[in-house]
C-alpha cells in the first residue's frame, strides 16, 4: 500500500490522468480512485478540478514562476550571467512546460462551456497563461533599467513573442513524419532567445 500523504498521491493521480486523457475527461471521482483514497478526502485539500491543475502545474511541471522570481532578484545586478544565458534558460523551462502542459488542456477547446467554467475558476485563483508573459516581461523591464536591454525595446512584446515561440514548439511537430521538433529543446532555446535579443539588446 502506498504510505505517501493522500495530498502527494492526489496530485501525483491527477498529473498522470490529465496527462494522459486530458483535462475535461478526468474527474475528480477517477483522481481520487487513482490516488487510493476517497472524493470527499480529495475536496479537504483542493476545491475543484482547476485548484487541482493548477498544484499540478506549480508542483509537477517545469517551473517558471520561480525562474522569474530568481531572475528578477537576481540576474539584472549580476554582472556573470548575461541576458542571452537567462533568456535561454527561460526558453528552455516554457518549452518543456508547454510541452508537457498541451496535452493536458487542449481538450478544452473542444469544449466551449467547460473552458469558460475553467477560464472563470483561473480567473478567481488569480492565474492563468498570460501570467508567464507577465512574469517575463517583468524580468525584461528590469534589464531594461539596468541598461542591458535597449531603453525604447518592447518588453511586452518581447516576452510574447518567446513564450509564443515556445507554446507553438509545442504542438508545431505533432504531425511531422516522427512527431519530433527538428531540434532538441537545448538548440531551440539557444537559437530563440539570440534571435530574440537581436532586436532588443
Amino acid at each position: 500500500m502506498d504510505q505517501r500523504p493522500a495530498r502527494v498521491r492526489i496530485i501525483e493521480a491527477a498529473h498522470d490522468l490529465m496527462r494522459d486523457i486530458g483535462l475535461v475527461r478526468t474527474t475528480t471521482k477517477q483522481i481520487a480512485l487513482a490516488a487510493g483514497c476517497s472524493e470527499a478526502a480529495l475536496y479537504k485539500y483542493f476545491a475543484n478540478k482547476e485548484e487541482l491543475f493548477v498544484t499540478v502545474l506549480r508542483e509537477r511541471l517545469p517551473k517558471l514562476g520561480s525562474l522569474f522570481g530568481r531572475l528578477l532578484t537576481e540576474s539584472a545586478e549580476d554582472p556573470d550571467r548575461t541576458v542571452e544565458e537567462n533568456l535561454t534558460d527561460i526558453a528552455r523551462e516554457a518549452a518543456l512546460f508547454y510541452e508537457q502542459t498541451f496535452p493536458m488542456a487542449a481538450s478544452l477547446y473542444a469544449e466551449p462551456q467547460l473552458k469558460r467554467r475553467h477560464e472563470d475558476v483561473m480567473r478567481e485563483l488569480g492565474t492563468g497563461p498570460h501570467r508567464p508573459i507577465q512574469g517575463l516581461d517583468a524580468y525584461l523591464r528590469a534589464e531594461q533599467r539596468a541598461g542591458r536591454i535597449h531603453a525604447e525595446a518592447d518588453t511586452y512584446a518581447a516576452a510574447s513573442l518567446l513564450l509564443g515561440a515556445c507554446a507553438q514548439r509545442a504542438f508545431a511537430y505533432e504531425m511531422s513524419p516522427d512527431g519530433k521538433p527538428p531540434e532538441s529543446v537545448d538548440m531551440f532555446a539557444t537559437r530563440i532567445a539570440r534571435t530574440l535579443l537581436t532586436g532588443i539588446a
